[in-house]
């Protein structure tokens, strides 16, 4: 535990560097990978926080609470793209988000735990999956058809802010529907707990860390959108590139470690919970609610997206309906999910 602390307090001083880097107008390269790692740094504080308190819960619970929770800074650099007019990164590193949960991080847990497993099949509850792969199908279906519209010109075109607000309403209510039947179900409530072993602190220590992690995030999340620009422009890749991959998965490090991790210790249903829990809630949850949010700014977040990402959408929740709606997993279709990240992040470079 002395390490943990020891790297907690070099995170710290690693987001106060990043702000001294940001104030101190520092050489853009400097002040961006200073504030991308200090983001990936308390992105680790908040997932190793939410796990203490996910000692006392199921996988079910535990799951929903890290994903909610490891989504706060992705969640703050939206707001902050979009409050500094970067409306194509804000997009960009949502979808991105989902890819990168959906395809490299599931990947990786599911390469990881069929390592693990004696027969090279990782096996998981196949609830989740199902109820994950309808939802990517639903916020599929609503980007798919503005996508039409507004490659046709449909009358329906003129009006996709409109068409936003409304979809990201109905998605809200169906992924509350959701996660209040998900939680209820005695099959997730039933599941092991995800570890023998005591917490390693208490739960008052955990708040207390979930807290300070979540300030930090917000100030630092402010201070990578301030470098990301002229970083991405100071090496020659594109906005889309930059919002797709790099955004995406500097803010989702918690389902990138945390996931894998878990994989890894043969915590198969704990791994699959984290990580599908957040591929719902940024497509369900996150997405939505950050279009409403975008009302508050001069540039709205739409749901019209690129043709290039429409199709790769539609095309991920086929995949994951197809590899993990049956509650097993092999190394081969691990791998097929990352060769999927790989070949749109290639795509996304020269966008």
């Amino acid at each position: 535990m002395r390490t943990r602390w020891l790297v907690m307090a070099s995170i710290g001083v690693l987001a106060a560097a990043a702000g001294v880097a940001h104030f101190a107008d520092a050489p853009v390269m400097l002040a961006f990978l200073l504030a991308t790692a200090a983001l990936a740094g308390l992105a680790w504080i908040v997932s190793f926080a939410t796990e203490q308190v996910g000692e006392r819960l199921g996988p079910a619970a535990t799951g929903v609470l890290q994903s909610t929770l490891g989504n706060l800074p992705e969640f703050f650099i939206v707001v902050f793209a979009l409050s500094a007019g970067e409306v194509v990164v804000a997009q960009t590193s949502i979808i991105g988000s989902i890819f990168a949960n959906a395809l490299l991080v599931l990947g990786l847990a599911i390469i990881g735990g069929s390592r693990h497993s004696d027969d090279g099949i990782m096996r998981f509850h196949a609830r989740l999956p199902k109820d994950n792969a309808i939802l990517m199908l639903l916020a599929s279906f609503l980007i798919v058809i503005v996508g039409i519209a507004v490659a046709t010109k449909d009358p329906a075109s003129g009006h996709i802010k409109a068409i936003s607000i409304a979809g990201a309403v109905a998605l809200l209510i169906t992924y509350g529907a959701w996660l209040v039947d998900y939680l209820r179900t005695p099959a997730a409530a039933s599941e092991e707990p995800p570890s023998q072993h005591p917490p390693l602190v208490s739960v008052r220590v955990a708040l207390v860390l979930l807290a300070i992690s979540g300030v930090g995030a917000a100030f630092v999340s402010d201070w990578f959108i301030a470098a990301l620009t002229p970083a991405m422009d100071q090496i020659g890749v594109s906005k889309a590139f930059a919002g797709l991959v790099i955004v995406a998965i500097a803010g989702n490090a918690v389902e990138n470690t945390a996931g894998v991790t878990l994989a890894m210790k043969g915590e198969a249903d704990l791994a699959i919970s984290v990580v599908k829990n957040s591929v719902a809630q940024i497509t369900a949850f996150l997405f939505p609610a950050l279009v409403l949010v975008s009302l508050l700014f001069a540039t709205p977040l739409t749901f019209a997206l690129a043709p290039v990402y429409v199709g790769a959408l539609a095309l991920t929740a086929i995949a994951l309906w197809q590899i993990t709606s049956d509650g097993e997993a092999t190394l081969f279709e691990g791998v097929a999910l990352v060769a999927f990240y790989a070949i749109l992040a290639v795509v996304a470079f020269y966008e």
